[in-house]
């Protein structure tokens, strides 16, 4: 029989991938690049955040459909039977597509889709010391790989300020980067805390 998926290792694998990217922007740093190589460098580190944080949500959700199938039969009212592969419990998931939300709502939105409001995942989630960051990121990340209009405007919303030259530009001055990946590791942490696999 294979193992049950883990959220708290999912946890703890994102925590990881998070460590790796700090040390890249550490890295890149010390290599004393020119301002808009760094600028590059923190747009590619936001891009690649935003992927870890992704696949720690799809990874949870996926566990904790895959480890209690009473959490999305009770959300559609659909009897699904005990046992589900992950494939299965992430084809649930993504309908077969890629996993994709719309800002700290719209993950919530998704949440509720597979799991009850007191789901120790939707709790943590739904914290509100973790609102901007999770806004924040989703609206840098996508300011970084549109640099469109409309995502310019969504990032200067999420950030509360009136100007902004390009997402990389804007994280890499004021320890902004390290200070956004602390607040989601805190999030990763509350999940693997409350998690009881």
């Amino acid at each position: 029989m294979s193992r049950k998926k883990s959220a708290k290792y999912a946890a703890n694998a994102f925590k990881n991938e998070i460590d790796r990217i700090l040390e890249f922007t550490r890295e890149a740093e010390d290599a004393k690049l020119t301002d808009q190589a760094m600028t590059w460098t923190y747009e590619l580190a936001l891009v690649k955040t935003a992927v870890a944080f992704e696949h720690l949500m799809l990874e949870c959700i996926v566990c904790a459909v895959n480890n209690d199938t009473g959490t999305i039969s009770a959300q559609t009212g659909i009897n699904f039977p005990k046992h589900l592969t992950d494939e299965v419990c992430e084809y649930l998931v993504t309908g077969g597509g890629y996993f994709d939300f719309k800002g700290r709502d719209g993950l919530i939105k998704v949440l509720k889709q597979f799991m009850p409001p007191d789901h120790y995942l939707t709790v943590a989630v739904k914290d509100t010391k973790f609102r901007d960051a999770l806004d924040q990121l989703v609206a840098l990340r996508n300011f970084a790989a549109h640099e469109s209009p409309a995502s310019k405007k969504k990032v200067l919303e999420a950030l509360k300020i009136q100007k902004i030259g390009s997402a990389g530009a804007w994280v890499k001055r004021q320890d902004r980067f390290p200070k956004l990946a602390g607040r989601l590791t805190d999030l990763a942490d509350a999940i693997s805390d409350a998690a009881p696999y």
